[in-house]
């Protein structure tokens, strides 16, 4: 599953997703993680209102299954939810690698169903119905 990062430094996640200068990108599996690529964004970032900003990043995270942020506006977390990526706002700035250390730890035991659902994000789905060509009446 990739996980995106919201970041000014590209250490930590200490940036608002429409202001953020990076989104880092990591591969997270419950046997560890890589980094994946950092997507760099330019300096028409702190206009508010600018929507435009806002589809480039959404194009850079259209794979992963989570975003990390320290804020997100609210059309902007309509957006990444409608892309089916789960934000995940952080109430202090917090290193990206102790993030990743603890949701390693949490795939390794019984995620809880948001995060089920999340590494579900690009599989197909399937249904389980029975296989009677017929209606009964």
């Amino acid at each position: 599953m990739k996980i995106a990062f919201a970041t000014q430094d590209q250490q930590r996640v200490d940036a608002h997703f429409g202001w953020a200068k990076h989104l880092a990108v990591y591969e997270i599996t419950p046997e560890g993680y890589d980094f994946v690529h950092d997507h760099g964004f330019g300096e028409d970032l702190a206009e508010d209102g600018n929507e435009d900003k806002l589809a480039p990043k959404l194009e850079a995270i259209k794979d992963c299954a989570i975003v990390y942020v320290a804020a997100i506006g609210g059309s902007a977390a309509a957006r990444v939810v409608a892309s089916k990526i789960h934000p995940i706002k952080v109430s202090s700035p917090e290193p990206i690698l102790d993030i990743l250390d603890k949701l390693q730890e949490v795939l390794k035991g019984t995620p809880p169903p948001w995060l089920r659902k999340a590494l579900l994000k690009d599989q197909p789905r399937t249904a389980d119905f029975d296989s009677d060509d017929e209606v009964k009446s």
